[in-house]
């Protein structure tokens, strides 16, 4: 037996009844040889974390646009503290800790400049509408690798489609990063309006501290282990009711406060004129985009309002502004 099929059995030996197997699964879209070393979730995993979408996203919004600090969270830093956050999980509950990891690198992959605010922007003008998930899909089937994309696993693929509250991921690891999700931005976007002044803990009622904890380190510890103990020896991952309830009670507090506030909020309106402006010139003008978006609509057939969306929403923050300002903006005459 080679390293991987060692592996392989380790992990019906070790793992819970409930885990996703990786000699189990469901497979690629292109069969591949398999590798000898690394079980097919690690490969999974690596290719995502080596593709040019994983690197973007560390110029990418998170909540706050661009913020004066250097401690505010951005798509990369959310996307390795909901990995973190989900291994743990995985891991109490004898989980694939591989696929676990897989999934929530690649779950944001397809985010676009400006956080939701740019995707908003690409919804309300792209013709097919635009979601984030869905977009993280298209990377990795078909943008990366000069458009071969990355041929992960069915389970990886069905992790990212389904990360959002209203999927319904077929694996226990799947469930786990949905949920982890949620646990992370809550954490993580509370602790940022609280660095930026926008809200205290003091905000937030005392019953909901009192059940949740006072600092967002005691609720980030509340519902990692309040999800280990109800979802022990469970075929779904589960929260107690109350500590739903009052999750689900902060993040509506948080959008109160946080999301929909105009202070953290007001310059999300020009980025998404900049973003519709970009898509404009872009579809009147696609010879001008990078060579692999050009190829899209030239070769592959993709229609070139999707070859558009495709670049717009691959772009990073910083790209997309010095692209309109490169269209746009008049630069000085200069004498030479």
């Amino acid at each position: 037996m080679n390293i991987r099929e060692v592996m392989e059995q380790r992990e019906k030996e070790l793992l819970s009844p409930y885990a996703a197997y990786s000699s189990d699964t469901a497979g690629r879209k292109r069969q591949e040889e398999e590798c000898d070393v690394r079980t097919c979730y690690q490969r999974d995993r690596d290719r995502i974390l080596h593709s040019k979408a994983f690197r973007r996203l560390k110029d990418k919004t998170q909540v706050f646009l661009a913020p004066q600090g250097d401690h505010y969270r951005n798509r990369l830093t959310h996307t390795l503290e909901v990995s973190q956050i989900a291994r743990t999980i995985a891991r109490a509950l004898r989980l694939n800790e591989d696929l676990v990891e897989a999934i929530a690198l690649g779950h944001d992959l397809g985010h676009t400049p400006f956080g939701h605010a740019g995707e908003r922007a690409l919804d309300r003008i792209h013709p097919g509408g635009f979601a984030h998930y869905r977009q993280s899909i298209r990377v990795v089937e078909l943008l990366e690798k000069n458009g071969d994309g990355l041929n992960l696993t069915a389970e990886t693929l069905d992790g990212i489609l389904n990360h959002t509250t209203a999927g319904q991921p077929s694996t226990l690891e799947g469930q786990v990063v949905r949920i982890s999700d949620k646990i992370a931005y809550i954490h993580h976007d509370m602790d940022d309006a609280q660095r930026a002044g926008i809200v205290t803990e003091d905000d937030i009622p005392v019953t909901l501290r009192m059940l949740l904890g006072y600092t967002t380190r005691e609720r980030l510890n509340t519902f990692v282990h309040d999800i280990i103990e109800s979802s022990a020896g469970q075929p779904s991952i589960r929260m107690s009711t109350d500590i739903m309830e009052g999750m689900m009670e902060l993040r509506r507090m948080m959008f109160r406060n946080v999301y929909e506030n105009p202070v953290a909020k007001k310059e999300e309106g020009k980025a998404m004129d900049m973003l519709a402006q970009l898509y404009d010139y872009y579809l009147a003008h696609p010879e001008t985009m990078s060579e692999e978006y050009r190829l899209l609509f030239r070769r592959k057939g993709v229609p070139v309002e999707m070859a558009v969306t495709d670049y717009i929403s691959g772009m990073t923050d910083q790209y997309s502004m010095d692209r309109f300002r490169e269209i746009f903006i008049p630069v000085a005459w200069e004498v030479f």
